[in-house]
Parts: C-alpha cells; structure tokens; sequence
C-alpha cells in the first residue's frame, strides 16, 4: 500500500511567521497534535518544519514565551523526516522508526506538502488488515462446520 492510500490530505499548515498562537488555533481547528510549518503557505508550501502540541508545551508555555507574539519558527522541529506520496507504507513506518517520529509529512515528486502521515493512521491499516484475516480465519471454521456435519 502507498502513502498517499492513508495519509490526511487535509493538512493542518502555516508560515514559519505565524505565531505560537496562531499554530494552537490551527491544530485546533483541524483537530490534530501537529501543525507542519511550511514556506510560501499560500503557493507551494514546501515543508520546513513541524510543530505538535508537546513542543508548544515543553518550549512556549513552560518557558513563559509570548506565544501570541512569538513565531513558531522558533520553535518548530527543523530536522523534517518526510515521506513521499508513492512510497510503501512500510518504508514510510520504517523511516519512522530510525527517527523515532510519529509524523511524516507527506510530498510530492516537487516537494509540495500534499498530506500528512501519522502512526495512528498506520495502525488504522494494520488494524484493519487483521480484521480482515481474523474474518477468513472465521469464514473457514463456518466452511468446515458446514461441510463436515
């Protein structure tokens, strides 16, 4: 399965210029931990940095930082582990790993932010793939219930 079979499309985005604030409001209008910081967020919002909830918590508001004045720049997580839109998924889960993140911003062959990537959607699609092999298991038990009578 691709990255672009699960991802979100509907990406919780700003500029690296909008506020701490700013950022809070759009994780919360999106309902999501994250907000991806992108540059040029009205034309082709390439990925520059990741915001989640913890980082507003452990960097702004534990530090007394104005977060209606404080960019989220300064805060986001720079170092972007990405994921492309045709990629594996298990690739994806793998990169995941080696850089201990939960959140993958997904591109496309330009570079364009087209979707995010969660470990929570990847476990959606594991969970739903042993759904499914816990119901040949049990479609086999009827099979043989009803043959060997």
């Amino acid at each position: 399965m691709l990255v672009k079979d699960i991802c979100t499309l509907d990406v919780a985005a700003c500029g690296r210029n909008a506020s701490i604030f700013e950022a809070a409001c759009t994780m919360r209008k999106h309902h999501t931990g994250d907000v991806v910081v992108v540059d040029d967020p009205t034309g082709e919002r390439t990925p520059a940095g990741i915001v989640t909830d913890r980082d507003i918590v452990l960097e702004a508001l534990v530090n007394e930082v104005d977060m209606g004045k404080t960019p989220v720049s300064t805060i986001m997580s720079s170092h972007l582990v990405i994921a492309n839109a045709d990629e594996d998924v298990l690739d994806a889960m793998d990169r995941m790993r080696l850089h201990g993140v939960r959140r993958l911003p997904v591109v496309d062959h330009g570079g364009r932010l087209v979707g995010i990537v969660t470990l929570d959607d990847i476990l959606s699609m594991h969970a739903d793939q042993f759904a499914v092999l816990a119901g040949i298991v049990s479609k086999e038990i009827n099979r043989e219930q009803r043959t060997r009578r």
